[in-house]
């Protein structure tokens, strides 16, 4: 892809994802923190219809293992104009495991951004973390590449559960 389809590919994404954060804090102003993840999706569901955006919900997403498809469980909670992908959580913070968690999702999807919204935060915008994938938004992101976030992520998320289990 040339430089102006990038750049063109980019702020199309950034628009949609900023479009989508606003329906999310207008979800968490009329709802507030407190309600299961489920409910915030149907809330956010509506909004998205409202808005005239095209989306899916809880979509399969299966893993291409060798040519073969396996279906790992692994479900999106949406995936926005067929491009953004959004991973909600209701809990009581965001942890690395989360993140590593939507990173693959991108990685197995090939999609480029995605958002990671968490609603049980007094304040939405402290539940809002954005992730990237591939080289879309390389000029974007400081530091390494998308394996040495990731290999970062899953260190932090065992650390977090050797802790959790001694």
């Amino acid at each position: 892809m040339n430089h102006q389809g990038t750049e063109a590919q980019r702020r199309r994404l950034n628009e949609l994802s900023n479009r989508v954060i606003g329906l999310c804090i207008e979800v968490h102003r009329e709802l507030g923190p407190g309600l299961l993840e489920s409910a915030c999706e149907e809330a956010l569901a509506y909004e998205l219809s409202q808005a005239g955006l095209r989306f899916e919900r809880q979509r399969d997403m299966p893993l291409n293992y060798k040519g073969v498809k396996l279906d790992c469980g692994y479900r999106l909670d949406l995936i926005i104009e067929d491009e953004l992908i959004v991973e909600l959580k209701a809990v009581d913070e965001l942890r690395p495991v989360h993140q590593a968690q939507l990173l693959t999702y991108l990685k197995l999807e090939r999609r480029s951004l995605g958002l990671l919204l968490n609603f049980n935060t007094p304040v939405l915008k402290n539940g809002i973390k954005r992730v990237v994938a591939g080289g879309l938004f390389r000029e974007e992101k400081a530091g390494g590449g998308d394996c040495l976030q990731l290999l970062v992520l899953l260190c932090a998320s065992a650390s977090l559960w050797f802790q959790s289990k001694f």
